[in-house]
């Protein structure tokens, strides 16, 4: 007669470690699934959010731009917002519960700067460093 050795070993042991064991292995199970379960819902949390990403024109010219033109778009709910020298191309990802890309465009435009919905405010154009000074393009609505 061939007895599994892990029943052998239950089989030795007393009737309060049985029940011990048996709690221990309950509570494990419950710990696994618990934690699969909170992993599964924390990723499906992160869809349903509200994130969105846009990318869009704004106008400039060099380094110094790059670096007022992105501080300007991260208002709150703006998780990233990346401006390409060459490419004049800001590339956002927001919570769009939050925010939205014309209230982004428009904190970029205070500061002086084109975007393709809103016009930058003249007078901070006029204060843009010399170099920070583009050609201004007519902006559609």
């Amino acid at each position: 007669m061939v007895i599994h050795s892990g029943f052998l070993a239950l089989a030795k042991l007393n009737f309060t470690d049985q029940i011990r064991n048996v709690l221990f292995m309950t509570i494990i199970k419950n710990l696994a699934t618990t934690l699969l379960l909170t992993i599964a819902l924390t990723a499906c949390g992160q869809k349903g959010k509200g994130n969105a990403s846009e990318t869009f024109q704004v106008w400039g010219n060099c380094g110094m731009c790059k670096k007022t033109i992105e501080k300007a778009a991260k208002i709150k709910g703006v998780e990233t917002a990346v401006w390409d020298v060459d490419s004049k191309q800001m590339a956002v990802t927001y919570d769009s519960t939050k925010t939205n890309v014309e209230s982004i465009q428009k904190a970029i435009a205070e500061t002086g700067y084109d975007t393709p919905l809103v016009k930058g405010n003249d007078l901070a154009y006029d204060n843009l460093h010399g170099c920070c000074q583009y050609d201004r393009k007519p902006v559609t609505q």
